[in-house]
This record gives C-alpha cells, sequence and structure tokens, in this order.
C-alpha cells in the first residue's frame, strides 16, 4: 500500500511537471523582459489602418462595463479584427475608442456613433512584447470588462491551471523527497539556502 501511495505521487510529479514546462519558461522570459526593460524587443512592424462602415448599436453610448465591451467586440468582427479591449473612452461627443490587444499586436478601435463609421489601427509589435503582454493578461485593471476576448479567458484558465499544478509539484516533491531517506540531509541544505530569499518575501509583505 505505501509502494503504491508513493508511485502516483511520483508519477504525477514527473507528468505534470513535463505538461506546464513550456507555459513555466514562457512566464520565466517574460519576467526577464520585464525585469530587464531595457532589453530591445524586436522593432516594431507597420501600422495597417481600416476604415468602414459599420452596424454599430443605437444605445452603444448608453451601455456601460462588459455589455460595451461585448457591443465593441461584435464591431471589431465586423472590420475582421479580434482582441482583448482594454478599456474605453469618448473623444469628443460622439466618437467612442476603445484600445485593444492580443499577442503581438495593439489595436486601437475608433466608432463614430454618429456616422456609424469605424476605423481600426493595428500595429504589430513582435513576439518578446507579446509574451510580456501573456504574462499580464488578464490582470487585475478594469476588472468590470475584463475577459471580453474568449482568448483571455482561455489563457486565465491555463494560467491558473499552471499555477495550480506548480503547487502540486512544489508540494508532492518535498513529498518525495522526505521518503528517501538518504537525499533528507542535502535537501534540508537545500531548503535552507532557499530561506533567505523566503525570509526576504516576507519582509518586504511586512514593510
Amino acid at each position: 500500500m505505501g509502494r503504491t501511495f508513493y508511485l502516483w505521487p511520483r508519477d504525477l510529479h514527473l507528468y505534470f511537471g513535463l505538461a506546464i514546462s513550456p507555459l513555466v519558461l514562457l512566464f520565466a522570459v517574460s519576467v526577464i523582459l520585464l525585469d530587464h526593460p531595457t532589453i530591445p524587443l524586436e522593432a516594431e512592424g507597420a501600422v495597417h489602418k481600416t476604415s468602414a462602415t459599420a452596424q454599430i448599436p443605437e444605445n452603444l453610448a448608453q451601455l456601460d462595463g462588459m455589455a460595451r465591451a461585448q457591443a465593441l467586440q461584435v464591431v471589431m468582427r465586423q472590420m475582421g479584427v479580434v482582441g482583448e479591449i482594454g478599456y474605453v473612452y469618448m473623444r469628443g461627443k460622439h466618437r467612442m475608442v476603445a484600445p485593444a490587444f492580443r499577442p503581438g499586436s495593439e489595436l486601437t478601435l475608433e466608432v463614430d456613433l454618429e456616422k456609424h463609421v469605424a476605423n481600426v489601427e493595428e500595429r504589430n509589435v513582435g513576439v518578446l512584447a507579446a509574451l510580456i503582454y501573456l504574462h499580464k493578461s488578464p490582470g487585475p485593471h478594469n476588472a468590470n470588462i475584463r475577459g471580453n476576448w474568449f482568448h483571455t479567458h482561455v489563457w486565465q484558465w491555463m494560467a491558473d491551471a499552471t499555477v495550480y499544478l506548480l503547487l502540486f509539484i512544489t508540494v508532492s516533491g518535498i513529498y518525495l523527497w522526505w521518503v528517501i531517506k538518504a537525499e533528507r540531509k542535502i535537501g534540508l541544505l537545500l531548503l535552507g539556502a532557499g530561506a533567505p530569499s523566503f525570509m526576504g518575501v516576507i519582509y518586504a509583505i511586512a514593510l
């Protein structure tokens, strides 16, 4: 019974670790880019502009929060573009502007509520900038409209699953280390080596 109980955590520890390793690598690389903003990102691509008549809801100006973001998503699809709307603001009395983002691209949707014309400006920002965007997405800002693009929900589920599995790998790793008596001494030394960074986090939180 003890042998069987040992094998399950060992195998899950291995397989889950392999499954999330690409996402952990993505987060690790993006942290380096965030911590070192002087690292040059890829050259920005050309700006593409599109303008066309669009079917704009008559009550768009009265909508708020997620309802407004979802209505603007409909307009974006009419223009042939997709992305996560970051925020919405008015430019004058009849123009509504919504910056939107997707990995590798930044977009600006501008809707003329009076003339029923939509303009889209899209700029490619490269792969490294896409990694930074994924690391910060979906993020805590503008929570009332966050997740207005379906792919943002998918990415959120993947990020959450990575964190939960990483917690499992950590706990199962401690268990597997403790079961192997021959490794306890070196394990204690390694735990002691990691203690200063843990205490540093606690100290920073307590400030």
